[in-house]
């Protein structure tokens, strides 16, 4: 069983603690994606459990075995980088068989194992090429391939998809799961593209700073983001963040006056907080409705982006930035410096305390 367990791994490089004590328990057969800003700690995390960096404190362990001082090449695992990293000089086939070549495999095992993985990864009519033959998604697939070959217990890709134009990363998205769901060996996999976390993942890792915001399934985070950050980070566009002050609350219904006066409500718990503390409303661009009702604000309009299958209008919620993002159907007549009137649910509304951890929410679902 290729169970990854990490029991307080921390790591620092002289004073600068680059993670702290980061406790994770990833099962067997598991997709789990490592997502958070530059500098988080997310490919230092991934490159400790390789084995290419140890950890200042903590232990790690696969398959129920402590591999902490374990050599990289003992641990069971392969790595796939942000740069693809093949030899020029050799084909597509020989960069595939090279780790095994290296390992005195026999040439049967070593020709049955790459020609395998170029079957999985559809890569068979491309063995005979060196790499500056090939497209950007096809040397990723060589890349990968290599790390296949190897058969190893859990699969570490580092930002794999980075390097590649947006179409084509799209369809690598589809590859990797399809890949996934082919082998159901353990993949943990590195990115900070939160679409790329929602489309792989079956649990989502954020990290900030070092620590280890929030752990998932990808709508669970979306739904319940125990935190600002993570509710600031997961979704695009951003959830909107609306300072206030709470006037009322009850264990299924908060009032919030909003700066500038306007009071609004959210189906959370927070009667547990105090009359008149700073709290933030979070509201998804996507759970605005044009026109009066429920929780309605009217705002001038600052930006209008229509993108085909949907309109995004940028509205001034008072910085003047146009900080509010409404999406709006794509035909909907939004037009800029003009008033726009739009509102939303109870339901679909998120509530922050000045200690940014979020009140429970009261799903509509």
């Amino acid at each position: 069983m290729a169970v990854v367990e990490l029991s307080g791994v921390s790591k620092r490089f002289g004073e600068t603690a680059v993670l702290d004590r980061v406790d994770l328990r990833v099962e067997d057969g598991e997709a789990v994606v490592f997502v958070g800003p530059s500098g988080c700690g997310k490919s230092t995390l991934l490159r400790l459990i390789a084995g290419l960096d140890d950890p200042t404190d903590g232990a790690i362990a696969i398959g129920g075995r402590d591999v902490s001082d374990v050599s990289p090449a003992e641990r069971g695992v392969a790595m796939v980088f942000q740069s693809y990293a093949l030899y020029p000089h050799l084909s597509v086939y020989e960069n595939m068989a090279f780790a095994l070549r290296l390992a005195k495999r026999p040439q049967a095992e070593v020709d049955q194992a790459v020609r395998a993985a170029a079957e999985v990864l559809s890569i068979s009519h491309l063995l005979d090429r060196k790499p500056k033959a090939l497209s950007g998604g096809q040397r990723q697939r060589v890349a990968i391939g290599r790390a296949i070959v190897r058969s190893p217990e859990v699969f570490l890709f580092d930002e794999p998809l980075s390097n590649l134009d947006a179409e084509l990363r799209g369809r690598m998205r589809y590859e990797f799961a399809r890949l996934h769901q082919q082998l159901g060996r353990t993949m943990i996999y590195v990115t900070h593209d939160q679409v790329e976390a929602m489309t792989l993942a079956d649990r989502i890792v954020v990290l900030s700073g070092g620590r280890v915001q929030q752990v998932g399934a990808p709508m669970e985070l979306y739904q319940r983001p125990v935190n600002r950050f993570v509710a600031g980070f997961i979704g695009n566009p951003a959830m909107n963040m609306l300072p206030g002050r709470l006037v009322e609350a009850t264990a299924d219904l908060a009032t919030v006056e909003l700066d500038g006066g306007v009071r609004v409500t959210a189906a959370v718990d927070a009667h547990a907080a105090s009359r008149g503390d700073e709290v933030t409303l979070g509201v998804r661009p996507e759970a605005w409705a044009i026109g009066e009702g429920e929780n309605a604000l009217t705002l001038p309009v600052r930006f209008v982006e229509a993108l085909g299958g949907a309109t995004y209008a940028y509205l001034d919620a008072g910085d003047g930035e146009g900080r509010l993002v409404v999406q709006a159907p794509a035909d909907a007549r939004i037009v800029a410096a003009e008033p726009l009137t739009v509102r939303f649910s109870s339901a679909d509304a998120h509530l922050f305390g000045r200690d940014d951890l979020a009140f429970p929410r009261r799903l509509n679902h």
